[in-house]
């Protein structure tokens, strides 16, 4: 196992199997679902045999990206046996979910992921924390090796990456990124378009629930931590689906001389997920979420806690208010 596996090689299983299970991690983003449709049609061009799973399933919101109805659930108390396992976008094998309980027999493992937190879990796993999302990862696999490209794979992989940069916003976005950009436009992309379904097109529901979470904002370590909570009853309330609160989150963190913004999601009576951004590298948030069990990126990572809501906000916010302290 390696995490520095060259992509030819990757490249080179793809041609050599036939029946592929692709897969990402529960509680998908755009960067999650974009890739793994991507590889799927790629797959798919080359003839080969392809299934995409995920624990949550396709997302309401990204169901104009084509071919987004390749996204299915894993189907419940059913084993199924593949060739190959391809993993996208996920730090840990755990993070599959429920997808992990449908797999029978496997003959690879591959794990393409920009995590910093990945272990290079799998037989065959790219591990490129350097890059701003997967699905330039994916990108760069598709295009150095010459496999099957089209309009609809670059349109998936514009949405993976476009999400995970904040719209080539946030500081992981590189030059390269943009020449990436630039060749996905090139081969049919509708910026604006994808840019409206992404950000400018949400359910009513959606507001009502910003309203919701801006209702409990607090701040913390003298104003340089904000954070926001949803508790079950509020979910239940106002009839929100888990993807509702995608990238929320940055409407605390946007606060002028707030460091580190928290979202605290209320899963059950002793299960919380706690989503935390950060401006600044010296704040390192994958290390703050490595205490309780999480990991992710530097500015952008995440934790289940096995507590209840007031104390995984207390413990949670604490540790930030030392880490900030500490820097």
């Amino acid at each position: 196992m390696s995490t520095q596996v060259p992509l030819a090689t990757i490249a080179q299983a793809l041609r050599d199997h036939h029946r592929f299970l692709v897969m990402s991690h529960l509680r998908p983003d755009g960067d999650a679902i974009g890739c793994s449709v991507a590889m799927a049609l790629c797959l798919k061009a080359l003839g080969k045999e392809v299934t995409v799973w995920n624990h949550d399933g396709p997302l309401e919101k990204l169901s104009f990206l084509p071919g987004s109805d390749l996204v299915s659930f894993p189907p419940f108390g059913e084993k199924h046996d593949f060739e190959v396992a391809i993993a996208l976008d996920t730090a840990s094998r755990e993070r599959l979910g429920r997808c992990l309980e449908s797999i029978g027999n496997v003959g690879l493992w591959i794990n393409l992921d920009h995590h910093i937190s990945n272990n290079g879990y799998g037989d065959l796993a790219h591990i490129d924390p350097t890059s701003p999302a997967t699905g330039q990862i994916v990108y760069e696999l598709i295009s150095s090796a010459g496999l099957p490209w089209d309009a609809a794979m670059a349109e998936n992989l514009f949405v993976a990456i476009s999400t995970d940069t904040g719209s080539f916003q946030y500081s992981n976005t590189t030059a390269r990124t943009f020449e990436i950009a630039a060749h996905l436009v090139a081969s049919g992309v509708d910026v604006g378009r994808v840019s409206e379904q992404l950000y400018q097109t949400y359910p009513r529901r959606r507001v009502e629930l910003l309203r919701e979470l801006l209702a409990s904002m607090r701040f913390s370590c003298d104003g340089r931590a904000a954070s926001f909570a949803l508790s079950q009853e509020a979910a239940t309330r106002l009839g929100v689906t888990p993807e509702d609160n995608e990238g929320l989150i940055d409407h605390i963190r946007a606060i002028d001389g707030v460091a580190v913004a928290v979202f605290f999601e209320e899963l059950g009576p002793e299960s919380v997920r706690v989503s935390m951004r950060s401006k600044d590298p010296r704040h390192n948030v994958s290390q703050i979420c490595a205490r309780f069990g999480g990991g992710g990126h530097t500015l952008a990572a995440g934790a289940r806690v096995s507590k209840n809501l007031s104390t995984t906000q207390a413990e949670v916010l604490d540790a930030i208010c030392h880490a900030i302290h500490q820097s």
